[in-house]
């Protein structure tokens, strides 16, 4: 409480804070502005009964069972700077503006992005709209017209937009990543109604409150807070290696001498890989719904096998756990180069005891964080996919937002918590 009394002093703090609340305040009236011409208890009716569209809806921030204008939250801007990415290595051009175009190489890297997802939006929206209407038997949506078309695909467009723009503003005073930020934002708005869902299903079961309805509870109660432990350890753990600095002289005063550690941490990329993972299994049901009503036969037939095969909850878990891993392994590779940290070490004077500076030095992190990487890969497919697993034992939903919600929520708390405390140390140094 004193260090939250300590940090609510702080002038300059305290206004980023209540900024960056304000903001998330307005992306969550974005996602009950709903668009006219749905039917939203059956749209309902459809989420309590798919588990893989409560996943979506996770990511959407509640929006996409709203039926808003934000009903794809910030998925088309996640999945555009998954292509950037991807094209940076790709094309050559474009990996020397990312990598030596400093400020200005990235600012256009990211106007690149924000242009790529105006049509990522317009698609997504497109068959994402065609998808909810085949899958509820046309009861959600009946009989848009060419116009309702038009006004749906621009305001969820628009609202896409304006996230966009919300999430790197949020990103601007520091106080964690904000995209991150408001997909965390939608998931605690969710918790309330996903509790009371979850405890009426359990008492449904048990035929009401009994000793077997509170043990069946406090066994999903004792199972979350034992995801919670793991994603803490896992988040926060790390390898150090050591690293010694050979003393040198310049001029008339020694400098090195001294020993440190270089942290690799095993999970590197954070909730990043499962977001990735979500945003790409987005497109091949969005690409067969376009060609599901084709014209010819073998197409019809292949879109439609595509869409059953996606909704198969088995193949989907199985694919999402795959990505995740996949996606982990891509992302370590981006933000953490063990080249570049080998030739820092050996510019600096530094050396790892018992190994040769440069490339077998490069080696042997390769060979490290390999491992660590392996094993965090693993614990992040296994969260993403605790909701299929558990459904797959117990056979009920009650743990809709299941290891994915807990892991970015739990992931962004962290991340926000050293953010701040980071801004204090600093303001703590200055006044000393």
């Amino acid at each position: 409480m004193s260090r939250i009394s300590q940090i609510w002093k702080v002038k300059e703090l305290r206004h980023n804070i209540l900024i960056v609340a304000m903001l998330l305040v307005v992306t969550r009236i974005l996602a009950h502005v709903p668009i006219p011409g749905v039917d939203l208890s059956s749209l309902q009716n459809l989420f309590n009964s798919n588990q893989l569209f409560g996943l979506f809806n996770i990511f959407s921030g509640g929006g996409l069972s709203n039926f808003s204008v934000a009903m794809l939250g910030v998925g088309p801007y996640i999945t555009a700077s998954i292509i950037m990415q991807l094209l940076t290595i790709i094309i050559p051009s474009l990996g020397e503006l990312a990598k030596e175009g400093g400020d200005a190489g990235r600012a256009k890297i990211n106007q690149y992005t924000r242009l790529l997802t105006v049509p990522l939006t317009a698609l997504q929206a497109y068959g994402t709209i065609v998808l909810l209407s085949r899958s509820s038997g046309a009861t959600v949506i009946s009989g848009f017209t060419g116009f309702q078309w038009f006004v749906a695909l621009l305001s969820v467009t628009a609202g896409t937009a304006l996230l966009m723009w919300i999430g790197e503003t949020i990103s601007e005073y520091k106080l964690g990543n904000g995209i991150s930020l408001i997909i965390f934002a939608g998931i605690v708005a969710q918790l309330p109604a996903a509790v009371q869902q979850g405890f009426s299903t359990i008492t449904t079961a048990t035929g009401g409150i009994s000793t077997s309805g509170l043990v069946t509870a406090a066994s999903f109660m004792a199972v979350a807070l034992l995801v919670v432990a793991g994603i803490v350890m896992i988040t926060e753990a790390q390898r150090n290696i050591p690293v010694s600095y050979a003393k040198r002289v310049r001029g008339n005063k020694l400098y090195g001498g001294v020993s440190t550690h270089l942290p690799l941490r095993v999970n590197q990329a954070g909730v990043i890989p499962i977001i990735f993972a979500i945003s790409i299994l987005l497109f091949p049901g969005l690409i067969a719904n376009f060609f599901s009503s084709a014209k010819t036969e073998v197409v019809a037939n292949i879109a439609s096998a595509v869409n059953n095969f996606f909704q198969n909850q088995t193949y989907y878990g199985i694919i999402y756990f795959l990505l995740v891993v996949a996606f982990t392994y891509f992302y370590t590779a981006i933000v953490f180069n063990p080249d570049e940290i080998s030739d820092n070490i050996q510019k600096q004077g530094g050396f790892i005891p018992g190994l040769r500076p440069g490339r077998q030095t490069a080696e042997f992190l390769y060979k490290v964080l390999n491992r660590i990487t392996l094993a965090g890969a693993i614990f992040l497919g296994l969260i993403a996919v605790l909701p299929f697993i558990i459904q797959g034992f117990t056979q009920t939903q009650a743990l809709t937002l299941g290891g994915t919600g807990i892991l970015i929520a739990v992931a962004v708390v962290i991340e926000v918590m050293k953010q701040v405390q980071s801004q204090m140390v600093m303001r703590d140094y200055e006044d000393f």
